[in-house]
């Protein structure tokens, strides 16, 4: 069985392509943005860190030693303890221009069944997104499995793999406004994993603190919170 830090570790690599030194290069997706300076990912089982490629070996120590010292413990707070110390340190390098953070999740082994009808979305039926989706339609190929729920022929709420490895899955949740609140994003969710299971790999959640609605469709979910991440750009 996986431990928590084993998730968290499964987590960064979906979300960030590693260098050689298993330091981050860029955001884990076509054409992904440059990756953040810092990833933190805290569990109650230990925590793990990575600097992006171009941090200075002098820095990226001072940072891991304040790492070493971040507490471990069963209830994590929203941001690290010694969060004032890593944004010090990144400082002296260039100022920090972005922080975030935000709860990390594990679908369990078997998600409640879902309770509507959520259909797989290939390139051959990527039609049913241009009512609101258009956007997505692209990325079809790269995102399977791609589920969405429909209403007279057209997507209202989707959930697909924004984020793959060999390893996991991390899911991207969207729903159009007027369809908000209705339950469609944990029933596209739930079937999603379902899929991703099947793949072998192991279906993952993430959100920030500030989406109160994302933590909402995990709370119905059931989803396992395993672990808070922490980045900065």
């Amino acid at each position: 069985m996986l431990s928590d830090l084993d998730i968290m570790g499964r987590h960064v690599r979906a979300l960030f392509a590693h260098d050689d030194r298993g330091r981050l290069r860029r955001v884990n997706e076509p054409d992904g943005a440059e990756a953040p300076r810092f990833f933190l990912g805290r569990t109650a089982a230990g925590h793990l860190w990575r600097f992006r490629f171009d941090l200075p070996q002098t820095l990226a120590r001072q940072l891991e030693a304040v790492c070493l010292g971040e507490p471990v413990a069963d209830e994590l707070g929203r941001e690290p303890a010694r969060s004032a110390e890593y944004l010090r340190l990144l400082e002296t390098h260039a100022p920090v221009r972005k922080v975030w953070t935000g709860p990390t999740y594990l679908f369990p082994d078997s998600v409640a069944r879902p309770s509507g009808e959520a259909v797989m979305v290939t390139s051959e039926n990527a039609d049913v997104l241009r009512g609101g989706f258009a956007d997505w339609i692209a990325d079809v190929p790269s995102s399977r499995p791609f589920l969405a729920v429909l209403h007279e022929g057209q997507a209202v709420s989707i959930c697909c793999s924004v984020r793959v490895t060999s390893e996991a899955h991390e899911a991207g949740v969207e729903t159009l406004a007027a369809y908000r609140g209705k339950g469609y994003a944990a029933d596209v969710a739930a079937r999603w994993a379902e899929e991703v299971r099947k793949m072998g790999r192991t279906p993952l959640y993430s959100t920030s603190w500030e989406n109160a609605a994302s933590q909402r469709v995990a709370q119905k979910l059931g989803l396992r919170q395993y672990g808070v991440s922490f980045h900065v750009s």
